[in-house]
Formats: structure tokens, sequence, C-alpha cells
């Protein structure tokens, strides 16, 4: 059984665990993370979800999803998954999560690498993962239109695809604002 650490709604770990599945106590919440990579294209790596997965069975989704592990911080997450789900070590410790979407249950922190990927060097997770491809803006907001794909808002992928290149909610522009 997965376990989760618990935090509060500042995200401060309460002490608590979960189990995976259990149900969520008032003012009890997770993290989870995503890491969605790009290659030198522009295209993000996405991942079709097996079809015995109890959610979004044979749906695509971004490149890397999953829980945070107790005792795990979102960035140990994101190495691990990236090594369970696609065979890839990478060390993240200089990469700090580009962003974070609040949900009903959690704190959903989102990592971007750029990297011209070998599909076929790829070894996928047999429980999490049937395929992967590279995919346009395009090809993803209409995959979510046609139900082929995780029903993420269009513009959070718009987001994700006009940010990945920089952090924060504006564009930086070199030498142009206050340091």
């Amino acid at each position: 059984m997965e376990i989760w650490d618990v935090y509060d709604i500042d995200r401060q770990l309460t002490g608590k665990r979960m189990d995976r599945g259990a149900e969520f106590e008032d003012d009890a919440y997770t993290c989870v993370m995503h890491i969605c990579i790009f290659n030198s294209k522009g295209e993000m790596l996405i991942q079709q979800r097996q079809s015995f997965k109890r959610t979004w069975p044979n749906l695509w989704d971004l490149s890397i999803g999953g829980h945070t592990k107790a005792g795990e911080t979102s960035r140990m997450s994101a190495e691990r998954e990236l090594f369970e789900e696609l065979g890839l070590k990478r060390d993240l410790s200089d990469v700090r999560a580009h962003f974070t979407i609040n949900f009903v249950h959690g704190f959903d922190d989102y990592y971007f690498l750029e990297e011209d990927l070998d599909l076929e060097s790829l070894k996928l997770q047999e429980e999490e993962v049937q395929a992967v491809k590279w995919a346009s803006r395009e090809e993803i907001k209409r995959m979510i239109k046609d139900g082929e794909f995780i029903n993420y808002y269009p513009s959070l992928i718009d987001f994700i695809f006009d940010s990945r290149a920089n952090y924060g909610a504006h564009v930086n522009e070199s030498g142009k604002y206050l340091r």
C-alpha cells in the first residue's frame, strides 16, 4: 500500500500520513507532480495510460505524473516517477517546479524539461504506460476535445506551452526589471 504525507492548507507537513485510497479528512492535503518533457521542436512527450488503470484508462496524459510518497519532496517524486515510468535517470536537484496548481485535495507541482529523447530507447513501465509519442499543442488540445486525452483545461495546455522557457507569470525581458 502506498502511503502519502498529509499537508495543511499552507502546505506544511502535519506529521500525519494516509494510505492511498483512504478518505480525506477535512483540511488534509497531498502533493502530486507532473513533468512535461519538450523536445527542441517544441513538442511535448505524452503518454498513454494503461487500459487497466482505475483512473483515466487508455487516455493520453502529460509526460509524467504521480503522487509524492511519504518522506519524499515533490522533486524527489519527480525523479522517481521519471525513472519508473520512462526508465530515465535524471538529477533534478537544481530544477524547481515551474508552477503549482491547487486542487480539491492537494497541490500539483509542474516541472518542465527539454530533451530530445529517442522514444525507442525509453523503458515504459508496463503497469502504468502503454505508449508514448511527441505531440504539438494543437494535437493535445484536439485530443482533449475528442476525449482521447485527460480533460485538462485547454488554457492549461496553452499556459504550459507558453511558459515552458521561463519561470513566472510574464515574459522576462532581460534588464527590464529590478533585481
